[in-house]
């Protein structure tokens, strides 16, 4: 099996990382390089800011 494109953009994955402070370990060693702690934040903190965008347009 292919790996899939990711649905988030490059744009608000970095300004996920630098809220979160592991940009400078995107810069330094590429999205391979961060934890699967720091993915999973990521993930979180891009579900709830989602959630909260379709709440705002009601």
């Amino acid at each position: 099996m292919g790996r899939r494109r990711g649905i988030m953009s490059d744009q608000l994955k970095e300004e996920l990382a630098k809220e979160l402070g592991f940009y400078d370990t995107v810069q330094r060693e590429g999205w391979g390089g961060i934890t699967a702690r720091d993915a999973g934040n990521m993930v979180k903190r891009a579900i709830e800011l989602a959630e909260n965008q379709l709440v705002n347009k009601r």
